[in-house]
């Protein structure tokens, strides 16, 4: 026999109530009677319905409010838990012993025979490792005898206890203890970093606050492009910025390898190099004479751009290919302020390059034929306008602005079926 849903029952029951209720005040009662009788049966189901409410009253809170600044006990208390948290994950990681230890159970027990150099081990000699058969299945590729490459293996061990430690070590620096730094959170850790790094060892210590700023700076242009003011710890360890950071303790790292990395000594120098050739009057600011065009899109300080703010438009034009670096050139581009560039924004910008072919003695190059050419290259959904999406979508967004903002790069992409010749002639070579 079919049961009757419990909510269904529950709502018969109470209406057996109600009509049993209606057919009682139908008889021709004394008042007081009727009085008496309603009060009896409300108070019956208000102390059921109190019992109810004690019930969930049990229940454990599943939000607990975050103390405040006013309350300095209840926040020192909250910091010192979590730091002793963290301390005990951090002991629950394998240490330097014990990796050794792993490397030579592994070398002990690999599964014959060698492929390469490369030494292998099977499911029944892995379980040994006291890992789990999912990480196994992880690693599993197309050898024939069902084995993993102890190397791999081990690399994935050492990734992942790196993973860890890093995280443990910037949630020291999670002050709210939300999972997210602030700017001044990352600026705290990565101050503290720079004395283990020995490719940083050359920096004068009065260059450190621009230093920090530099490298701060690149986590939150391309981690919190909506301008939060945070980052999730979650993204600092998704993305390849803190390996390119930790690369400066290789104390053997080339030159090619610093230059090409943001947060190498030479790299920060640069930038700020640069910064200081563009600043004339030297007060530490960018004026609109200083850096004319870009100045009245970009974020300001009393009419000037500083320091952080130039960070910001260096790495847009170094990083041109990237969504977060075309959303801000955009911002720049987009004149009118209408969240699509026109005809007039595109010309707007392409008189600059005209006047400099002029002044190079070059013969300028008809706007119509490059705006039909951007147009065509992109191939945005409204034939008049050119929104971010279309830039972004077509995967010319870079190119359109260059050609649009700088003569040698307008330039090359003019050239390119004579420079593309004579690259692959050299190459033979």
């Amino acid at each position: 026999m079919t049961k009757t849903p419990t909510h269904k029952r529950k709502s018969m029951e109470w209406c057996n109530i109600l009509k049993k209720y209606v057919e009682r005040n139908k008889k021709k009662r004394h008042p007081e009677e009727i009085k008496t009788e309603d009060f009896e049966i409300f108070n019956e189901y208000y102390q059921k319905w109190r019992g109810i409410d004690n019930e969930y009253k049990n229940i454990p809170s599943l939000y607990v409010k975050l103390p405040t600044e006013e309350e300095p006990l209840l926040l020192k208390l909250r910091e010192e838990s979590r730091a002793v948290f963290l301390q005990r994950r951090s002991r629950e990681l394998l240490d330097n012993d014990e990796l050794q230890r792993l490397w030579f159970l592994l070398d002990q027990h690999h599964t014959p025979p060698i492929v390469g150099e490369d030494q292998m081990i099977n499911y029944e000699d892995f379980q040994k490792t006291v890992f789990s058969a999912s990480v196994f299945c992880k690693l599993l590729q197309t050898d024939p005898y069902g084995r993993i490459s102890i190397m791999q293996f081990f690399n994935y061990v050492m990734r992942k206890v790196w993973l860890h430690q890093t995280r443990i070590g910037l949630s020291l620096y999670d002050v709210a203890g939300q999972g997210y730094l602030k700017e001044s959170d990352l600026e705290n850790y990565i101050l503290e970093l720079i004395p283990t790094l020995p490719q940083l060892n050359g920096l004068e210590r009065s260059f450190y606050s621009f230093y920090v700023c530099t490298a701060v700076r690149k986590f939150f242009f391309f981690l919190d492009p909506m301008r939060t003011g945070r980052i999730k710890i979650q993204d600092i360890l998704a993305c390849s910025f803190l390996d390119d950071l930790l690369e400066l303790r290789d104390e053997d790292l080339s030159k090619e390898m610093q230059e090409s990395n943001w947060f190498s000594a030479p790299s920060a120098l640069r930038v700020y190099g640069q910064y200081l050739n563009l600043d004339k009057d030297h007060n530490g600011m960018l004026s609109k004479e200083e850096l004319a065009r870009v100045f009245q899109e970009c974020l300001t300080y009393e009419g000037e751009m500083d320091y952080k703010t130039y960070l910001d438009f260096v790495l847009a034009l170094e990083n041109k290919k990237e969504p977060q670096a075309l959303r801000y050139l955009f911002r720049i581009l987009d004149v009118q302020h209408k969240g699509y560039l026109n005809v007039f924004a595109l010309n707007y910008f392409f008189r600059a390059i005209q006047e400099q072919m002029k002044l190079h003695g070059q013969e300028p190059i008809s706007f119509q034929d490059v705006k039909d050419e951007i147009f065509d290259m992109v191939k945005p959904k409204d034939p008049l306008k050119l929104t971010l999406q279309d830039l972004i979508v077509s995967g010319k967004g870079d190119t359109v602005v260059s050609i649009l903002t700088d003569l040698n790069d307008f330039w090359t992409y003019e050239n390119r079926e004579y420079l593309v010749p004579d690259t692959a002639e050299e190459s033979e070579i």
